[in-house]
């Protein structure tokens, strides 16, 4: 009888160990919609015509550099 009571307690804990270690995946949609933020600063034409005015200054005074 003692084998049997130590057998099935043994049993019960393998089957509880195995149930807590089975991984679970979960999808589920966003709750919250999707935003994209397209707020982009664009310095592009500033760069060029501050370059522009370097260029021609020191083409006037070669003698700088």
């Amino acid at each position: 009888m003692m084998k049997t009571q130590l057998l099935t307690a043994s049993t019960l804990t393998l089957l509880l160990m195995m149930v807590g270690c089975t991984p679970t995946v979960q999808v589920a949609a966003p709750t919250d919609p999707i935003t994209i933020n397209l707020n982009v600063k664009i310095q592009h034409e500033i760069l060029v015509k501050v370059d522009r005015e370097i260029d021609a200054l020191l083409e006037q005074n070669s003698d700088l550099f």
